[in-house]
């Protein structure tokens, strides 16, 4: 091709506008030759779980590049030389000795490192989360500065946890110190949005017909498809290939009709699938986001603070939050334990989904740095120090991972959250309430 394909070129037929994924030809001609540093857009992702870890089963005993996989981190094996474990991090922010309300007012700071104003009414006070610093910097460059995620729902109104507003514990992205940015939990809406979008010619009568057909987006797109194909090279013929291929398989997914024999006891569900579908559902639609480089900035909150889900699957009647309160209960913290483990499956499920995806200089994992943690340490303490940290992926060259780093004395999280900034093209020194220089160690 006689010069670099418009990143921003879309699938186009009857309306329907869907993004193309991150071929070769998007990038600049010297990326083929000798791949520049930062020819690929850096990634980042937030996983968030609630009511923290239980921490025996999840700290690594050595340090360095030798260290063992926990029980709770074994499921990240594949990708042991993808991480960095990291302890010894502290959110002081969430911190206020004797004031109950641990769950809400660490998730409220989890991304901000600012104390938040304990109320149940709108005069909610918080900072702005990292990931919108980071969206408010660069997400101008993609079609959705970022993407907010969640398996588990409701309102931003009330009180959910000891006189603290329903905000801060439903919510960890903030775009200024008064406004959460609201969660998208429903795998169906958050598709559609990002890969059936519509364009200006679709008129509502376009619409309707559609949703009457049931028909997959690829349907109106294909014929683009085939005229882009013949001009594209053999690599990104097959990237283009691969990335329909896994839009349509995820969108039957979407479309395939409930299990009734699913039994749902309990009030009316926010989500028609399970939660096992409903999560692998949102990595899937986050990997293809990134894919196609719909946006570089996203957060995903597996349940919100002082969740108390029940986990049948796992054979697990009691509630999360209910264990987390273990006691040292030794039945307790291993059904604690168990549920952990299954966490971290999911994450190394995002992770494997990632890796999958070739790009010019690596592949997805290699351009993003992922942030899996939770608002507290022990769930039982309701600690604020010592947060179950880790940092996956490479970040476009900004980390050297197959590490476990312990950090000794008040080191901030909000010192991480720097140096991932940084790594994102935003040169900021200080971040919320004592973040005041970029964490030493991640780059080896």
């Amino acid at each position: 091709m006689p010069k670099p394909l418009s990143r921003r070129t879309f699938l186009r037929g009857v309306g329907t506008a869907m993004a193309l994924p991150l071929l070769d030809a998007m990038m600049p001609r010297s990326a083929f030759a000798a791949p520049p540093a930062g020819s690929t857009p850096n990634r980042l992702v937030v996983f968030y779980v609630p009511n923290g870890i239980h921490m025996p089963g999840w700290t690594p005993q050595a340090q360095g590049a030798n260290f063992d996989l926990p029980p709770i981190l074994e499921a990240l094996s594949p990708h042991k030389n993808d991480l960095l474990v990291l302890s010894g991090l502290d959110n002081l922010a969430a911190i206020d000795p004797g004031v109950p309300g641990d769950h809400a007012r660490g998730t409220g700071s989890f991304l901000t490192c600012a104390p938040v104003f304990k109320t149940e009414g709108a005069n909610i006070q918080n900072g702005v989360s990292i990931d919108q610093h980071v969206a408010q910097n660069v997400g101008g460059l993609t079609a959705f500065p970022s993407l907010e995620l969640g398996s588990e729902g409701g309102g931003s109104t009330g009180g959910c946890d000891s006189g603290y507003s329903c905000a801060y514990s439903r919510n960890i992205s903030w775009s200024d110190a008064n406004s959460p940015v609201a969660k998208e939990i429903s795998p169906h809406e958050a598709f559609d949005r990002l890969f059936a979008g519509k364009d200006t010619s679709m008129t509502p009568e376009q619409a309707a017909i559609r949703r009457q057909l049931k028909l997959s987006v690829l349907d109106f797109v294909l014929d683009d498809a085939k005229a882009l194909h013949a001009k594209l090279g053999q690599r990104d013929r097959e990237k283009l290939d691969e990335y329909m291929t896994a839009v349509n398989e995820l969108e039957k997914r979407l479309n395939k009709p409930p299990d009734p024999n699913e039994c749902v006891v309990g009030p009316k569900p926010s989500i028609t699938l399970g939660l096992e579908g409903h999560v692998k559902l949102m990595m899937d639609i986050m990997v293809l986001a990134m894919r196609c480089d719909q946006t570089r900035v996203m957060t995903y909150m597996l349940g919100n603070a002082g969740s108390n889900r029940t986990y049948n699957f796992l054979g697990i009647t009691e509630g999360h939050h209910y264990l987390s309160h273990h006691e040292n209960n030794p039945a307790k913290q291993a059904k604690l334990q168990t549920i952990n483990i299954w966490e971290v499956e999911q994450l190394a499920y995002l992770l494997t989904e990632m890796k999958k995806v070739e790009e010019v200089d690596g592949n997805l994992l290699d351009h993003s740095m992922v942030f899996f943690s939770s608002e507290c340490e022990d769930g039982n303490a309701h600690r604020h120090k010592n947060l179950p940290v880790i940092v996956a992926g490479r970040g476009n060259g900004a980390l050297s991972p197959g590490r476990h780093i312990h950090y000794d004395g008040a080191q901030p999280i909000a010192d991480l959250y720097i140096s991932m900034m940084n790594a994102m093209g935003v040169p900021e020194t200080t971040f919320g309430q004592d973040g005041t220089a970029p964490l030493t160690g991640l780059s080896g």
